[in-house]
């Protein structure tokens, strides 16, 4: 089985909609399985729905409004981010068509149960296509009121599982493409402020916890990329060490220059898919 599998990042997002777009370019849609995070989930609903061009408007013209991202209405108590807004509103402005998306590929959203703490791997269907979109891309704090539905109440999926390479495998791929939203050098620090995690998220410990677990998980997802097992093939698609978008950039230039990277590096892995054997335990060339 064909896996692929996109990081989320918020705003970084947009390197990995430059990378599908390549892909799209050369109609390179070989998955039967994809497993998207947060801004990962909503990519991955612009190429699987075959729709060019959809995730990088969404980013650059829609996640850099107002009535998105505002930190003085944040101040006021309200959202510092819009979710429910943005995936609505995309779906407006960019229709997809159903039949498209969810005819071939098996398309599922990472999302974190708050009572729990844990990833839960959710299929997007034509019923709950928006709702998963937004309690996978709903950040803690950022967005104060989680959806709920399905009997619990959902967060960001990055919280719990940034990228589910291992979850990919779980489900039965063996040949795994994975989308990173940081440079391959990146490895996440342990967080300086779980004092103030602790205190924002009072009422939600278990998020509180696995935010605090987070680097630790994140770490070993890229473990797990580095030195798969040994009957599991990874590839990995990555921004240079001058990407310069972060998680709320909101600069069109830096958010131009990170699509087009992404569209640089699709086209170089597509380039390079006839002679390469992915990452094994023998061929892993950024390992330390």
């Amino acid at each position: 089985m064909k896996a692929l599998v996109v990081e989320g990042g918020a705003m970084r997002g947009v390197f990995a909609s430059g990378v599908l777009d390549a892909f799209l370019q050369k109609n390179y849609q070989p998955f039967d399985l994809a497993i998207g995070v947060s801004a990962g989930a909503s990519n991955l609903v612009g190429y699987l729905a075959n729709a060019q061009g959809r995730s990088f408007n969404v980013i650059t013209k829609l996640a850099t409004s107002q009535r998105f991202y505002n930190p003085k209405r944040f101040i006021k108590g309200g959202d510092l981010v819009d979710v429910k807004w943005l995936v609505d509103e995309s779906m407006r402005r960019y229709p997809i068509e159903a039949e498209r998306l969810f005819t071939n590929t098996r398309l599922l959203a990472t999302t974190t149960n708050i009572a729990t703490g844990l990833p839960r791997y959710q299929q997007l269907t034509k019923q709950n296509v928006n709702q998963l979109l937004e309690a996978s891309c709903a950040l803690p704090i950022a967005y104060r009121q989680p959806p709920c539905f399905a009997g619990s109440c959902f967060t960001d999926g990055g919280v719990s599982d940034s990228i589910p390479v291992k979850e990919a495998y779980r489900q039965g791929a063996r040949d795994i493409t994975v989308v990173l939203s940081h440079p391959l050098s990146y490895e996440m620090p342990e967080s300086r402020h779980t004092w103030l995690t602790n205190t924002l998220l009072s009422r939600q410990p278990a998020i509180a916890k696995a935010l605090r677990q987070r680097a630790q998980n994140y770490n070993a997802a890229l473990a797990f990329i580095r030195f798969p097992p040994a009957d599991a093939t990874i590839r990995v698609i990555a921004p240079e060490e001058g990407f310069k978008v972060k998680r709320l950039t909101m600069n069109q230039s830096k958010l131009h220059q990170g699509y087009q990277m992404g569209i640089t590096q699709g086209k170089q892995h597509l380039a390079r898919l006839a002679g390469t054997d992915g990452l094994t335990r023998e061929n892993c060339p950024f390992c330390v």
